[in-house]
Order: C-alpha cells, then sequence, then structure tokens
C-alpha cells in the first residue's frame, strides 16, 4: 500500500493534533473518568479530521478509507485507549450507514454537525443480553402514525453520557431476525431516554460508557436511515469498517509499548547487567515487533481492497481477531519486563493491558470473528464436501 503526500501531510496533522491537544491532558482524564468531549470533537472538526471519508457536500473531505486509516493508525499515539474509542466511535462506528444511506434531510441534520464536531454520536446497538449476537436484540420501533415509539435497553454505549444522537437498531417488525430490523436517528434529548451513570469499567477510563433506556420515546419516520428492514445489513457493513479501524488503532500503540519497554530494560540492571542483554529479553521484544509489522501488513492489504471495492469481510475479521489478540499479547509480556512498576495502575504497560482487552470483546468477540472466517472458508460445522 502506497501512501502518498497528501496521507504523510494528514498523518502529520493528526499526530500534532495528538501531542498538542491530547496527550498533556491524558492524566488528567484518566483520573476524572472522562474528556471534555465536545471541546475536543470541535477542534477536531474544525481541522477536517472528523468527516475524511465523508461526502463534501455534508462537510467531509470525500476521500477514501486509505485516509480514514492514517487518522487509526495515528490515534494509536494517544497515551491512552479511551479518548481514541471515542473519536471512533463517531468517525467508524455511529455515521457510516448514514453518510451512505441517510436521506439528504437526516444526513444534514445529524452527519454535518457530527463531522464539523458540533454533535457527538453515540451507536446504541448492544444490549444486555445481546452483545456480539446482533440478530438477538429485543429494542422495538414500532409505528404511530408518522412516528416511530420505541421502548428497550442499550448497554455499554460509547459516549452515552455526552452524545446528542443515537445510531440505534432496533426491531420493527415480527419478521426474521436478519430481516426485522431497521436503522434509526434518536436524538439524545427525546422525551422518554434515560442514560445511566457511566460504568466503571475496567480500562478505557476516559472514554464514558453507559447504560440507555428508551421509554415511549417518539421520534419521526423520516429518521429512518435506509430502508426498513435493512438494518441488519447496514449494521454488517457498519462493523467492517469499526473492525478495519480498531485494528489499525491499535498499531501505534503496540510500536509505543515495544520502543519504551527496550528503554526500560536497557535502563534496568539485574544481577549486573541490562535485563535487556538477557536473550529471552530481547528476543521476545523482537518476535513481538515482528508480529506487529504482520498485522500491519494485513491491515494495509484489507484497506487496500475496501478502497478498490473489494469483500474484505474475511480480512477484516481477521485484522480484527489478529488486533485483539496481540493487544494482550504485547501488553503483557512488556508489563512483565517492567516487573513491579509494571504492576502499578498509571504504568504505560498496564494501561495498555487495561485498554487494550476490549478489543477481543467489542466490535464482535473473537469467537465471533472465527465463525465469521470459518464461514468464508466454507469450514462450518455439518457442512457437507461438496
Amino acid at each position: 500500500m502506497l501512501f502518498t503526500q497528501e496521507h504523510e501531510e494528514m498523518r502529520r496533522t493528526m499526530r500534532q493534533f495528538i501531542e498538542k491537544e491530547l496527550n498533556p491532558h491524558v492524566e488528567e482524564w484518566e483520573e476524572a473518568g472522562a474528556f471534555p468531549t465536545h471541546e475536543v470533537f470541535k477542534k477536531m472538526g474544525d481541522l477536517g479530521l472528523l468527516g475524511v471519508t465523508k461526502p463534501t457536500e455534508y462537510g467531509g473531505l470525500g476521500l477514501d478509507y486509505s485516509y480514514g486509516l492514517v487518522i487509526a493508525e495515528e490515534l494509536g499515539n494517544c497515551l491512552c485507549g479511551g479518548v481514541p474509542l471515542s473519536i471512533g466511535v463517531q468517525t467508524d462506528m455511529a455515521t457510516p450507514a448514514l453518510a451512505r444511506f441517510g436521506s439528504d434531510e437526516l444526513r444534514r441534520t445529524y452527519l454535518a454537525p457530527a463531522i464539523a464536531g458540533e454533535m457527538v454520536a453515540s451507536i446504541a446497538v448492544s444490549e444486555p443480553h445481546a452483545g456480539s449476537d446482533v440478530a438477538a436484540i429485543k429494542t422495538t420501533a414500532r409505528k404511530d402514525g408518522d412516528d416511530f415509539i420505541i421502548n428497550g435497553t442499550k448497554m455499554w454505549i460509547t459516549n452515552a453520557p455526552t452524545a446528542d444522537w443515537f445510531c440505534l437498531l432496533a426491531n420493527t417488525s415480527d419478521g426474521k431476525p436478519h430481516m426485522n430490523k431497521s436503522m434509526i436517528i434518536v436524538p439524545a434529548d427525546a422525551p422518554g431516554i434515560t442514560v445511566d451513570k457511566p460504568l466503571n469499567k475496567l480500562g478505557m477510563r476516559s472514554s464514558q460508557t453507559a447504560q440507555v433506556f428508551f421509554d415511549d420515546v417518539r421520534v419521526p419516520q423520516r429518521n429512518l436511515v435506509g430502508q426498513e428492514g435493512m438494518g441488519f445489513m447496514m449494521q454488517m457493513m457498519q462493523f467492517q469498517e469499526e473492525r478495519l479501524w480498531g485494528a489499525a488503532s491499535g498499531l501505534r500503540g503496540y510500536d509505543n509499548l515495544i520502543d519504551a519497554t527496550i528503554e526500560y530494560t536497557r535502563d534496568r540492571q539485574v544481577f549486573g547487567m541490562p535485563l535487556l542483554d538477557n536473550q529471552s529479553v530481547h528476543f521476545r521484544l523482537a518476535e513481538l515487533k515482528t508480529e506487529v509489522e504482520l498485522l500491519r501488513s494485513l491491515v494495509y492489504r484489507a484497506c487496500e481492497e475496501y478502497v478498490n471495492g473489494g469483500n474484505v469481510l474475511q480480512l477484516a475479521s481477521m485484522a480484527k481477531l489478529k488486533a485483539g489478540r496481540l493487544s494482550r499479547e504485547v501488553a503483557d509480556s512488556c508489563l512483565q519486563y517492567w516487573g513491579g512498576n509494571g504492576f502499578m495502575w498509571d504504568n504505560p504497560a498496564s494501561r495498555a493491558w487495561r485498554d487494550g482487552r476490549l478489543a477481543s470483546i467489542g466490535g464482535g468477540a473473537d469467537e465471533i470473528m472465527l465463525g465469521i472466517i470459518c464461514k468464508t472458508m466454507d469450514i462450518l460445522p455439518g457442512k457437507k464436501k461438496k
């Protein structure tokens, strides 16, 4: 995959923004369990960083997904995972279907302000009993005149406490689970919505996540994204960008943690010699660096095929699977070499371990990725040889 001068300019802009506007405040935000989402998003919107791949008529830059990949990869330079996650929800999880299938009115009302950083978006799909099993959601949206009346509960919803609108998936009929769902844009200030207190999470501490209750919430039917009954399909399409984003956004973080561990073990004296001088240590760090580069190659290949209109279901699932597992492998191995310091809450390895654990759960668990990969390989259980 070849990056142009335009790619590198965007990379530099994103990196400078992280160094100036994010990293100096990360410790404060992690301690507070929140960051000023609207303020940060507005600054990003002013720089054009929230709508890189979105249509120009709604304020986006209209570029292909390779430019979005550059943004995602650079976000790995942030000193925590929570802030990048909130940004990724805005750019690659709550808005792709709206940008592709939404009406002009819907996109002008909700997408354009999200691109400008004037509104915070949230994706409301998961439920207490239905995380990776999207088909099992129970939230309903029944028609009443020109409106939908929504009832249900959504769980683990990132950005919920600060959201201006939700991209919500709900059952709009009693049909088959994969054909009865619709995607609806729901303003967060609609009567009947209750956002619970932020959840106390293992990691991603600076991104706020909460349970959201919908009790007879009335929204116009014109807030439907695309066609009724096509919500499941659109969410599966959104998952492709979410999974590529998830894999790409971890790469720089793995690199940085390995580099920091090299420096620490070079300075740390154990039995009269630098810890790094032990062959088992520097060999292990070399193995980890190799794994990161292999994942980067896979992500780049998947991105290139996606940009060229190819089906990346298998590659995106592989990248998501590998990224989740590698995040644990890198963080755990590096933490070991930091010794007792690695077990401290504010250590970079321990934070990476906590934040990265979500990668094998959110956006489809590892087991879901394996199932998708098996399906693309035509090796599902009970499948007879042709």
